[in-house]
């Protein structure tokens, strides 16, 4: 398998072929074991994505059925385990998302592009809503943090870890920007913003030449 196809799976593929690793599972062991491990703070844990990933994984040789089996009146349930090329693929994807920065845009990041559309007291009230939500989420996953650490080890909470600082540096800078806004050392004046943005950019050229 390639590295183009593989930049073409995402979270669930991984997730299905980490645990396949560990063991041999069927679907449903599998998303009892990724909410155990708290893995729904990355994934959202719906039974149709994980089934997409399954097959996905199995028409790419990565990960074969090899028992079906059924309990009482319930539906069969297939078991999977990886195959060699899962085993040689997995490390290989993983090192490659861990080594390699991607620039990962949010909504946040693309509404700040536009913030000069808002008043700068309009900017003030959203902004400050926003710090009162990252310190809520940041608290209650503090709390989630403790309660799984000792459970489930640290090694499986890494991620919330990285979660956690990235918020952190995100309530960090949105409190100095407030803190900018509330002094005036930042403001703005949208007509005069909206003016500049209607000048023809000749115009401007030729003003920056002379």
């Amino acid at each position: 398998m390639s590295d183009k196809t593989i930049l073409n799976y995402g979270l669930w593929e991984m997730a299905v072929l980490s645990l396949l690793r560990e063991q041999a599972l069927h679907p449903y062991e599998i998303q009892r074991l990724l909410k155990a491990r708290r893995k729904d703070d990355v994934l959202v844990l719906k039974r149709g994505s994980l089934y997409h990933a399954i097959k996905r994984l199995a028409d790419a040789g990565l990960i074969e059925a090899t028992e079906t089996s059924r309990e009482g009146r319930r539906p069969e349930r297939t078991t999977y385990a990886i195959t060699l090329a899962g085993r040689a693929v997995l490390p290989q994807w993983l090192k490659n998302l861990i080594a390699v920065p991607v620039r990962e845009r949010s909504n946040f990041m693309g509404a700040m592009s536009f913030l000069f559309h808002l008043t700068p007291s309009d900017a003030i009230a959203a902004l400050k809503s926003r710090i009162s939500l990252l310190e809520n989420e940041l608290a209650s996953n503090e709390v989630r943090l403790t309660e799984a650490l000792p459970r489930i080890g640290r090694i499986h909470l890494v991620e919330l870890e990285y979660s956690q600082a990235m918020q952190s540096a995100e309530l960090a800078w949105v409190k100095a920007l407030l803190s900018d806004l509330e002094t005036t050392r930042l403001k703005w004046d949208w007509a005069k913003i909206i003016k500049a943005a209607r000048t023809p950019v000749a115009k401007t050229l030729k003003r920056k030449t002379k």
